[in-house]
Parts: C-alpha cells; structure tokens; sequence
C-alpha cells in the first residue's frame, strides 16, 4: 500500500488555494436537479467518488446526464419526479449522501423494482431508520443480509404522503432524504422525528436549497416537526445552480498558517466586508462554516477579505473545549493538530461519527496516541492532553498514520505533517493510503504541495 511523505513548510505559508466543490451540495443538487421540470447545469460541481457514484446511479435510471470535469459542469434534465427505468441495479459504495438520497428517491417510482448494494464498510452504517420510514409509505423491502442494511431490494409504489415517523439522530440524511421527495407524496406530508438532536445545518442546508427550487417547507427550529405540500414542482429558473466551494475541504487550509505561520487565500469565498461582523456561518449555505468560526472566537485564527478570504494565525495557541456536533466533519481538522496547541483540547457531541466512514473517534485516538499523545476518549467525546516533547521524539523516527480509508482522517494528519517540527524540513510523518481523499477532494495533495512550493518563492 502506498506511504505518501510529507513535506513540512519551511517557509511561512504563502499563495491561495482553489477548493473542490462541495460534495453534499453536489449531491442535493444531482436530485433536485433530476427532481426539477426542465434542464438545469451545475456548475463547480465536485467530481469524485461520492458524487461519480450518484451521477452513474441516475443514469441507470434512465436521467439524459452530460458531464464535463474539465469545466466542472453537469448537466441534467429533470423529469417531475418521473423516474424512466423501473428497474435497476445501483452500487452506492461508502457514500452516505447517495445511499440514503437515492434510497429514497426511487421510492417515487410506481411500480419499480431495484436492487440497491455497497461496499463493506456501507453494509454496517444506520440505514434502518429511513428503510422503515419508507416501509410506513408502502415501499415492500427484501433484505439479503442483516435486517436494515444493504443489500436489499426494494418493491416501490410512489409515496402515500400523511404522517411519517423517523429518528433521525444516527444521520441527518435520513431526514433530509425524505424531505427532498415529499413533494411528489399523493398527498401533504408531515415528518415527525424522534431524534432529540438532529443535526440541524445539515437539514437546513437541504431545505435552503429545496428554497431555491421553488419549494417551501413548514418547521419549527429544530425540524422536530416539519410540513411539506404535496403536488409542487421543482423548477429552477436560472438555467444554471453554482455549487459552493467544500468548507470542510476549506478547514484544512484555514488551520495550515496556525502550524506554518503566513497565510493562505482560500478562492471561491467571497465576503462582504459589509458582513465582517457578522458569523460566517451565517452567510455561506454549508454548516460546516461553523468550523471557522469557532476557531476565531478562540483566537487560533484570524481572517481578512479582499473578495476571497485570507487567513492567518491568531494570537492564540491554546488548545480548546468544542461541541461538534452540528459540524462533525470538521472535528478531526482540529483533533489533529491538536498536539501542537497549548492544553487540553476537549471534543464533545462526536458519538455519532462513530458510524461514518469508520469509527472517527477510535481511529483519531489511536493516530493521536502513535504520536505520543494522551487522549481520553468515549462514546461521544474526545479529549487530547498535548505532550509536544513526546512528539518529537517519535517523530526523530518517523510516523506513518494509519488511514482506515477515511478521506478525511488522511487530509486532517497532512496538515499536521506540514509543520516543520524537527526544523530541518525532513518528512516526518507518512500517510497510508493516501488517496482514499478521492472520495471528496481527488486532488487535494496535489494543491497542498502546489502551495507548499509556492510558499517557497
């Protein structure tokens, strides 16, 4: 398997980076677009696997799709919730976005019969859930394996619509699965769920972008109880939807002038200064925005913009205590370099990450402890207790960080990697597997050397 080096930044961070498009508004975006009445293009669309497995799975079903990655643009025509082939095989590999979306979408079909399989790792995660919402709306299931995962067939007779009761704690995709086909119910659909913390900008992020296709949605602030009229088409005017850039993609160049001093552009945010006061969170569709924000209230970070967003070290080191739990992605960004911070940095309302790609929180505290590193970790939580001395030594003898073919696991250690710690710009420590991150950013070390030659200029 391949071990990928990592060069430190001897010189401060210096230039500007281009992100990936995101890949859960890709993703929203396939469907609504296949859901809309008309032709749409999606442009800065993400191509990588989670989005290649949803683009190949609507062309199965029949979707007149074109694609262009060189321009990053997709191109689809929406049928109104009509879906041509009323049989399929679909391969929904480790995407999660893909497996609960299209899970329901062909839910929609009248008289469709589909196979639906994944990768091992997929067969394990929460599915149940949303699977049993759908058996409640009259889709008859046939599990092949283990009750409530892949693979299984699915028998479809459309949506009834009325109530449906759902938990949504183990994955906001559930929830924002079901609200995407409402529309296309016999009749107005009230979603009740269960979960007493759905993780809210993740559904908000759906329902902003329903907002932009012509549908509005009735719920109280914590999408407990949320209301959706049936019958109401899809129709985006503008011909064409820009996808924003990845932000969870962004976290790892927003930390990198913390560990390497300098700065770094990151193109395609562009801020109002007007809004400079404001959270930033606030004005970009993705949740995991958050993240920054978060980091500048603590000082780890500071930002300027002169259209797109420049950022730099802040004037603190100090590690910090941080609810998670509405921008999990992000989690591991700051786990990971969290042994170069001053203190104890406390992560808390993870617990369900351990059902992500991989266990997020045995795998980040098994990496951090090959470093040296005291960690405390438990269902829900993950405390780190930095030990910088530790570090060093192991890293006098090099460390090879173990990947668990989690993208975001090998993205959040490379920034770590950049650091010049034993000060004479030798690689310390190694990735394995390093191009799992193709799953979300198929290039991303490519653009994270790219910036470090830059710097060097």
């Amino acid at each position: 398997m391949i071990e990928l080096p990592i060069k430190p930044f001897t010189r401060p961070a210096a230039g500007s980076v281009s992100l990936p498009g995101s890949k859960s508004i890709t993703n929203r975006a396939l469907i609504l677009a296949a859901l809309s009445d008309g032709p749409v293009t999606l442009r800065n669309a993400l191509f990588s696997d989670d989005t290649l497995i949803m683009l190949t799975a609507l062309k199965k079903l029949g979707f007149n799709i074109s694609a262009d990655e060189k321009s990053n643009e997709i191109n689809i025509v929406g049928l109104n919730g009509d879906i041509p082939c009323g049989e399929a095989r679909l391969h929904v590999g480790n995407a999660g976005t893909a497996a609960r979306f299209l899970t329901a979408f062909i839910c929609l079909k009248d008289k469709g019969n589909y196979y639906l399989d994944s990768d091992d790792a997929m067969k394990i995660r929460p599915m149940e859930d949303l699977l049993n919402a759908l058996v409640s709306q009259g889709v008859e299931v046939d599990y092949e394996g283990k009750n409530g995962h892949f693979p299984f067939k699915l028998k479809t007779h459309r949506l009834i619509g009325g109530r449906i009761e759902i938990d949504a704690s183990a994955s906001s995709q559930f929830l924002s699965a079901l609200l995407m086909v409402a529309p296309f119910a016999f009749k107005d659909t009230t979603i009740e769920t269960k979960a007493t913390r759905v993780r809210k900008p993740y559904v908000y992020l759906t329902e902003r972008m329903m907002n932009h296709w012509g549908q509005s949605i009735s719920s109280d602030n914590h999408y407990q109880v949320t209301r959706i009229k049936a019958q109401v088409n899809y129709h985006y005017d503008k011909g064409h939807y820009d996808i924003e850039p990845d932000t969870t993609a962004a976290s790892y160049f927003i930390v990198l002038p913390l560990l390497t001093d300098g700065e770094v552009k990151v193109k395609g945010f562009n801020l109002d200064n007007n809004l400079k006061d404001s959270l930033i969170s606030q004005v970009f569709l993705q949740g995991d925005t958050r993240f920054i924000d978060v980091m500048e209230n603590a000082n780890l970070i500071s930002y300027a913009s002169k259209g797109d967003i420049i950022f730099h070290p802040g004037s603190s080191n100090k590690g910090i205590e941080q609810d998670f739990n509405e921008f999990s992605d992000t989690f591991l960004t700051l786990a990971a370099i969290s042994p170069l911070l001053e203190g104890k940095t406390r992560i808390t309302g993870i617990g369900h990450t351990r059902h992500q790609e991989t266990d997020r929180i045995s795998a980040m505290a098994a990496e951090l402890r090959k470093l040296g590193q005291k960690v405390i970790d438990d269902d829900d939580s993950l405390e780190i207790h930095p030990n910088r001395s530790s570090l060093i030594e192991k890293a006098q003898n090099g460390v090879t960080i173990e990947t668990y073919n989690d993208h975001r696991i090998a993205m959040s250690f490379a920034i770590l990697g950049c650091a010049n710690l034993l000060g004479s710009g030798k690689p310390w420590l190694r990735i394995k597997d390093p191009y799992c991150c193709a799953k979300t950013f198929p290039r991303f070390f490519d653009v994270l050397e790219r910036l470090r030659i830059d710097s060097l200029q």
